[in-house]
């Protein structure tokens, strides 16, 4: 009977490691698909004053709760227990082009930070994506 249950575990154990792999492997691609887009989005709204001025009313509505009204990432309502990230600061761990904001604004990042893409317009994200680029560290000269 031992040896059944031995072999059981051991079996069950088999699959759910190759059950983590699959999953790790498939998450693993869908990363560099979003990353491959993510590259080649053009920001099509040029980033003025009007434009800068939408995307900080949506961002108070729609982003300030979690990442703060400064986006410093202390904002009270972030998902999960989740940290907020930091906009203004130099890491931007979901990448720092527009296309890279515009998916993670787009699809979400993860558990902590939902997607926008049925609350929000591409234009409206776009917008956002330039209020946020003001926030954000400036470009060396």
């Amino acid at each position: 009977m031992r040896l059944r249950n031995s072999s059981v575990l051991y079996l069950l154990f088999a699959a759910l490691s190759v059950a983590l792999l699959v999953a790790v492997v498939v998450a693993r691609g869908e990363q560099q698909s979003r990353r491959s887009e993510a590259e080649k989005l053009k920001n099509p709204i040029p980033s003025d004053a009007a434009s800068i001025e939408e995307g900080k009313k949506l961002y108070g509505r729609h982003c300030a709760s979690c990442h703060g009204p400064a986006g410093k990432g202390d904002g009270g309502m972030a998902l999960s227990g989740g940290t907020p990230a930091n906009l203004t600061d130099e890491t931007w761990d979901h990448g720092s082009t527009d296309g890279e904001i515009f998916v993670a604004i787009r699809d979400g990042t993860s558990s902590d930070m939902e997607s926008y893409k049925e609350k929000l317009t591409e234009k409206q994200i776009w917008n956002l994506v330039n209020f946020i680029r003001s926030l954000g560290p400036k470009p060396a000269k």
